[in-house]
């Protein structure tokens, strides 16, 4: 292979690699919050393995049917996403539902455990973005990005060599 051939692959590589990463960072440099969705208690508006993006807003503003994060409880840091069956202002809480449920959820949620509103869902992206944040992934992303490297390295090598034969 050419020095051209390696550093087309090497910069394939590293634009799937950036094109793969800007959904999970370019929002949160915006300013939203986000999450995969892991249970079905949402579905099939939120089906699992959604990819969530989650605006900050006043918990006040929330209307009925709108669909919001907020933590399990006062000291978890589990979240969850249901829609808002009631927004008790003047208690300062929501009564929510995930749509595949029953019944309303049994605990009403405090204002202080609202983190936002959804804004965007993408079904089957959370997977994807599980990917990017486990261990194995990293350390993908990090293997991907040195193979790059060496291939770039390689061209060099290869360029030096062909200059080195042209000046002989």
């Amino acid at each position: 292979m050419t020095a051209i051939g390696f550093r087309m692959i090497s910069t394939v590589l590293l634009v799937l690699l950036v094109l793969a990463c800007l959904p999970l960072t370019v929002p949160r440099i915006l300013g939203y919050h986000i999450y995969s969705v892991v249970s079905g208690s949402m579905e099939p508006a939120i089906p699992t393995g959604s990819l969530l993006y989650i605006q900050e807003a006043q918990p006040g503003e929330m209307k009925e049917g709108d669909i919001i994060a907020f933590y399990g409880s006062e000291h978890s840091t589990a979240v969850i996403t249901h829609r808002v069956v009631e927004n008790r202002v003047a208690m300062g809480e929501f009564i929510t539902k995930g749509d595949a449920n029953q019944a309303e959820d049994l605990q009403p949620v405090p204002y202080g455990d609202f983190i936002g509103k959804a804004v965007r869902i993408v079904p089957g992206a959370g997977k994807a973005a599980e990917i990017f944040t486990t261990t194995e992934g990293k350390t993908a992303a990090g293997a991907l990005v040195l193979v790059a490297v060496l291939l770039q390295v390689l061209a060099s090598l290869l360029d030096r060599e062909r200059e080195g034969r042209d000046n002989a």
